[in-house]
């Protein structure tokens, strides 16, 4: 079966930066699930996944448009230090979730300065060349419950309880 719109994939992947280093990986845990067609992953490895089966193994090298895309300026902000003043343990380099005009959202604490906190909403891997190494492990055809909620269930998938 090849993998194609509406199917169930079960990938294992090592994604690397452009230097080598392992950035995240799927190694020692459960392959990864996705379904096909429905904006899962990025946009740039589902297109390169588009037609594999069962056994293949390929590199896909995924540019910042198509993967998690240019370091937007806009994401960068500074926010007075008192309205962070309730998170315990704040330093430099931490992820925290604040509320912003798109809903809640994660953001990177880059500096803390005397009154003024700089955060960064962009995804933390925006403006990079994602390298991954995949395998895929199995191809299914998605339940209609899949489809609806659009997205796998089951192991490596998405759970409800």
């Amino acid at each position: 079966m090849t993998i194609a719109n509406d199917h169930v994939v079960e990938i294992d992947y090592t994604l690397t930066s452009k230097s080598g280093e392992v950035l995240d990986s799927s190694n020692g845990g459960q392959p990864l699930a996705y379904l096909h067609g429905h904006k899962n992953i990025v946009s740039g490895l589902e297109k390169d996944l588009e037609g594999k089966t069962i056994g293949d193994n390929f590199k896909s090298v995924v540019d910042p448009a198509e993967g998690y895309g240019e370091v937007n300026s806009q994401l960068v902000t500074e926010v007075p230090k008192e309205e962070l003043a309730s998170i315990p343990d704040l330093k430099e380099g931490i992820s925290i979730q604040a509320q912003s005009s798109q809903g809640t959202q994660i953001f990177k604490v880059v500096k803390i300065g005397e009154d003024k906190i700089t955060l960064d909403g962009n995804h933390p891997l925006a403006g990079q060349t994602l390298y991954f190494d995949i395998t895929v492990k199995s191809v299914r055809a998605a339940t209609e419950e899949e489809i609806s909620h659009g997205h796998a269930h089951g192991p490596g998938g998405h759970h409800h309880h």
